[in-house]
């Protein structure tokens, strides 16, 4: 891979949803693929929004910052829609939802600044720990710039999400994936034990019926310029008629790039090399985590 990267870095890309009221965690439960009332402020959960049809909206990380607050941190391009979405269901439910992102900043931190007794997720005075990547510790820091010896530049911090094996749903992929195509319940962002909620039927249908197809992978090349789009085509040998995947974020560090990737699962057994629209070549690469078909 690359060399590691520390520092700390503005996110003026992501941004938050603040969901307040008595009955802001019931609402935030019953329409989320993750569970919300039993969520404590010590501890970060992953969550999505589905349509109907069972494809993400939106992703997510879910806070509680209170007793009847809780925050979604998610890229900031998504958060007006969603925010309409979501009030639409509100009804007489004591809850209100807001786009908060202007008056809580979000921050990247990289290496030794994050505590090491914080295990994954763990939130502590504003800190929330994310899974590790290329060994380095990470989190966000909300609010306050977190004390740190050297900036951290945006690509950089976008290098370590895709080797973090992190997919983040965009404009460019909303109302793409199931769920399972971009690994998201392998990383704890499904709830099968919970109730109902929108989509729901869908993804457990695809988790228990065996008709996932598609997941996504880490792929290298070299450097390009532009770097591919989310939602860019990707292709298996020299055949453009039928893609046999997508990009879902891509960066690059130095003369390499690094692509998250949803494909088609024949794609990952065959031998044919894939490409981007362009011919870009791409080689597969391990994630950080086990990837396999549900059962």
């Amino acid at each position: 891979m690359t060399t590691a990267t520390q520092g700390a870095c503005r996110l003026a890309h992501w941004g938050l949803i603040r969901a307040e009221g008595a009955d802001a965690a019931s609402f935030l439960h019953g329409q989320l693929t993750q569970s919300v009332t039993d969520l404590s402020t010590t501890q970060a959960r992953l969550g999505g929004y589905c349509s109907a049809k069972g494809r993400l909206m939106a992703n997510f990380v879910l806070l509680r910052e209170g007793p009847e607050n809780f925050a979604l941190l998610l890229p900031r391009e998504l958060i007006p829609g969603l925010v309409k979405r979501l009030s639409m269901f509100v009804l007489r439910a004591k809850a209100k939802l807001r786009d908060a992102s202007d008056e809580t900043p979000i921050w990247g931190l990289v290496g030794p600044g994050v505590p090491a007794e914080l295990p994954i997720w763990g939130v502590q005075a504003g800190l929330l720990r994310l899974p590790d990547a290329l060994g380095q510790r990470r989190a966000l820091v909300l609010g306050t710039q977190p004390p740190s010896s050297a900036e951290l530049s945006a690509p950089d911090w976008a290098w370590l999400e895709v080797q973090a094996g992190l997919p983040w749903v965009s404009a460019g992929t909303a109302e793409h994936f199931v769920p399972q195509m971009i690994n998201w319940e392998l990383l704890g962002g499904v709830n099968f034990q919970k109730g109902c909620y929108p989509g729901q039927e869908v993804v457990a249908r695809s988790q228990y019926r065996g008709t996932v197809k598609r997941r996504t992978q880490l792929l290298l090349g070299a450097a390009a310029s532009p770097l591919p789009l989310a939602g860019a085509e990707l292709f298996a040998g020299p055949d453009r008629e039928q893609p046999v995947g997508e990009v879902v974020m891509a960066a690059q560090q130095g003369d390499q790039m690094a692509l998250l990737a949803e494909l088609q699962l024949s794609a990952w057994e065959t031998e044919a090399e894939l490409q981007t629209s362009d011919g870009q070549r791409l080689q597969r690469a391990a994630l950080p985590y086990a990837v396999k078909a549900p059962e």
